[in-house]
């Protein structure tokens, strides 16, 4: 098992006569059967054609054979779904893997071979679901992907894998865009940002083009699209989602299935399914989007979900009229996850208040019963791990059985009804729960109820045609992924995604080699996502050569035209939560502020909504009172100072958003203010130029106050005041402005709430 081989030179293809292309390996194993001058993989080795291995047949067919002849340790393997992968393996940190007992430095290995723990839990624990955090290269990917394929080719019944990975379309921003060369991969902006174009053309083809991509790198599975509906504007995850309205979620969320799941023409293999699709795994069910004041699941200070105006079946519109209602001939998403959250007294059935992947109410009931979901679910991340502290992200998730065993636990959500488990290579507390439901329900109730699960999990397999040929070559990879035509498309959704705020007296395009004075920004001290310290720095916030490609740039405002300044909204952190403040015998909850300056929370609930009766935990969660600090409100003092630099002279504001700001802290110090949600410089420079005509709408609320984002309802949308600015424009929802003024379009008479 300690060997490292490269498989590439090793694969070998049958052609079918009117029929799939075989790929297989010489290492693994698997010899080629001959009927009627049809050719088939034998992958069970027994020299015969089983059912599943039969391309002609059915995928549910195939499927429903192959899950009935699997162990039932085999199927608590395909019921894992790895931890984060690394390629190559990373030397350290959260991520890391071996090559022979030895660093990936230390080993030599290839940056494509598989690292120890991947062969390990790919043959002992039977792990056929594999999530890629990272890819060093499209050439790396499809030789590891190769490896990998040809591994598991000879294990067992030859089940390939399912490659997975969240979303990684996002800007490089510094990097340079130039039509007709290509890049590492396609970039587009953030969810929000495809959102911000109100064009689900624009999502779809994003769909069409990114699942090329994938297949190319040889992943199978989304982790996405995001389609919870942020009605709270303070959570972190606010980024992720297509806003705030249900509407217009739904109709993207259908898109962006849409465009990952169809393939087309030669592509197609039947019924929409092929070689250029993608299972997408939509989430959150139910909707993640009103955790109590902002606060995020996967922190415990997050984990309860509220619906103060009793709103909880608006959260269900983009999954059971956008993502199960399909356009294309995929009909509805193949897998979803549940969120992290307790969806607070939403369990009318069996008054559960647990995980939404532990409550039957919202797995059995709604999902399978009510709306008649037929594909895989699949838990989030780490929710059967213990909770180890209140506010770190890696922390596990077991909210509402926080008391259970792991395995109990297990069991739980399988009885709930859910098919995957997110986040484990262990198959052991699997089997531990399996054992338990035969001690309660006997072993053909189990061992049903497990094939039930497997057969979903195959379905996803065998529709992309994985089982005939799961083999990459990786110079047709490196020649896909951010091929010129896929660079061009993800810019111009880049330079749409734009949303202009204020022109005030049309500022804005500015004249071609006018000066320019951009500030550097302060970066104060911190901790990334996974608690690792990031130094304070002061930085260039844009790439100047860029920059002096339209304008002249210079360091004295004095002589500039105009100033320029790059912020990012404001943030006061991701868990709402505070240990300093719980050590000084606080509760430990604080506000999430969405203004630069310092916020008192005098408007806060007295009493919060949810709250844990747990000993050492805290009932009442309300910060009211207490006051937080934006860890970036030095950008406001960028703001305002430059406006005095400039001595009356044009100051524009670049603001990147991953939620609805205050901004009525300095916009009437300025004179055009440009929102974006991760763009290459390049688009910025485009639309300040006059290049490029902005076009986005604001696909959420901007509040007037946090007078008004502490009043609003988690769960309801377009509940806030929202600000107007010195020219009397209202931040609304489906508010922006191109050169003649406020957009009125098609998008907004069909968006815009009146």
């Amino acid at each position: 098992m300690g060997e490292h081989r490269d498989t590439t030179n090793q694969i070998k293809y049958v052609q079918n006569p009117g029929g799939p292309t075989l790929g297989y390996s010489t290492l693994s194993g698997v010899q080629i059967l001959k009927q009627n001058g049809l050719f088939f993989k034998d992958l069970s080795k027994d020299g015969k054609l089983d059912k599943y291995e039969d391309w002609r047949l059915p995928a549910e067919e195939r499927a429903k054979d192959l899950a009935s002849k699997m162990t039932i340790e085999q199927i608590a393997g395909l019921m894992l779904y790895s931890s984060h992968q690394n390629v190559p393996g990373a030397s350290g940190g959260w991520f890391s893997g071996t090559y022979g007992g030895k660093t990936y430095e230390e080993s030599g290995a290839k940056p494509w071979e598989m690292t120890d723990e991947q062969m390990g839990f790919l043959a002992k624990d039977h792990v056929r679901h594999i999530l890629v955090a990272a890819v060093e290269s499209p050439e790396v990917a499809a030789r590891w992907n190769n490896q990998i394929q040809a591994f598991v080719e000879g294990t067992g019944l030859g089940i390939p894998a399912n490659n997975s990975s969240d979303p990684r379309h996002g800007t490089q921003t510094s990097s340079e865009f130039n039509a007709g060369s290509g890049g590492t991969i396609s970039m587009w902006p953030e969810t929000l940002g495809l959102a911000a174009a109100f064009d689900p053309e624009v999502v779809k083809q994003f769909g069409k083009i990114a699942s090329k991509e994938y297949r190319a790198l040889g992943l199978t599975t989304a982790l996405s699209p995001q389609i919870d509906i942020a009605t709270d504007p303070r959570w972190f995850r606010f980024n992720g989602t297509f806003g705030e309205d249900s509407k217009l979620s739904t109709d993207l969320a259908r898109a962006y299935v849409d465009g990952f799941q169809n393939s087309e023409g030669e592509s197609e293999l039947v019924d929409g399914w092929g070689h250029d699709s993608v299972n997408a795994m939509v989430k959150h069910w139910p909707g993640g989007g009103s955790g109590e004041s902002g606060r995020d699941a996967h922190f415990g200070s997050g984990k309860y979900a509220v619906y103060p105006g009793n709103n909880f079946e608006e959260h269900l519109l983009p999954f059971v009229d956008g993502a199960f209602k399909l356009d294309g001939k995929t009909r509805q998403a193949s897998a979803v996850m549940p969120y992290y959250t307790i969806s607070a007294e939403q369990d009318t059935v069996y008054h559960e208040n647990v995980g939404n992947s532990y409550s039957r109410y919202l797995i059995k009931d709604l999902l399978r019963d009510k709306y008649g979901y037929e594909g895989v679910v699949c838990t989030d991340w780490m929710i059967t791990a213990d909770e180890t502290s209140r506010d770190e992200f890696l922390s596990g998730k077991s909210w509402g059985v926080e008391g259970l065993t792991v395995a109990e636990r297990h069991y739980k959500v399988l009885m709930a009804g859910v098919d995957q488990f997110g986040g484990n290579n262990d198959k052991g507390p699997v089997l531990e729960a399996y054992r338990m439901g035969v001690a309660e329900h006997g072993e053909a109730y189990m061992r049903e109820r497990l094939e039930q699960s497997a057969v979903r999990l195959l379905l996803n397999v065998f529709r992309l045609g994985l089982f005939e040929n799961p083999y990459l070559d990786p110079t047709l990879s490196s020649e896909t992924v951010g091929r010129p035509e896929f660079m061009q498309a993800g810019y111009d959704a880049q330079l749409e995604s734009i949303v202009m705020l204020k022109n005030k007296e049309n500022v804005l395009p500015i004249a071609s080699k006018s000066k320019v004075y951009i500030p550097k920004r302060y970066i104060a001290a911190g901790y990334d996502w996974f608690g690792n310290p990031v130094a304070e720095k002061l930085v260039d916030p844009v790439n100047l050569d860029i920059v002096s490609r339209y304008f002249t740039v210079t360091e004295n405002p004095e002589e500039a035209d105009f100033g320029l300044v790059f912020i990012e909204g404001p943030t006061s952190g991701m868990t709402g939560y505070s240990r300093e403040d719980a050590e000084q015998g606080g509760n430990g909850y604080v506000p999430l502020s969405l203004q630069y300056r310092p916020y008192t929370a005098d408007y806060a609930r007295e009493t919060s909504l949810a709250g844990d009766a747990r000993e050492g935990d805290v009932l009442n969660r309300s910060y009211k009172g207490k006051t937080v600090t934006s860890k970036n409100e030095t950008d406001l003092d960028t703001v305002l100072e430059t406006k005095k630099r400039m001595n009356g002279k044009p100051v524009i504001v670049s603001l990147r958003l991953s939620n609805p700001a205050v901004v009525a802290e300095f916009e009437r110090e300025v004179d055009a203010i440009l929102v974006n949600f991760g763009l290459q410089d390049q688009a910025i420079m485009d639309a300040i130029s006059g290049a490029f005509e902005p076009s986005g709408l604001l696909p959420m609320q901007m509040p007037a106050h946090m007078k008004t984002v502490e009043e609003q309802l988690e769960d309801v949308a377009h509940d806030m005041e929202c600000h107007v600015d010195s020219e009397q424009h209202m931040y609304d929802f489906a508010y922006g402005l191109n050169w003649s003024g406020v957009i009125r379009d098609e998008r907004t008479m069909k968006y815009a709430k009146r």
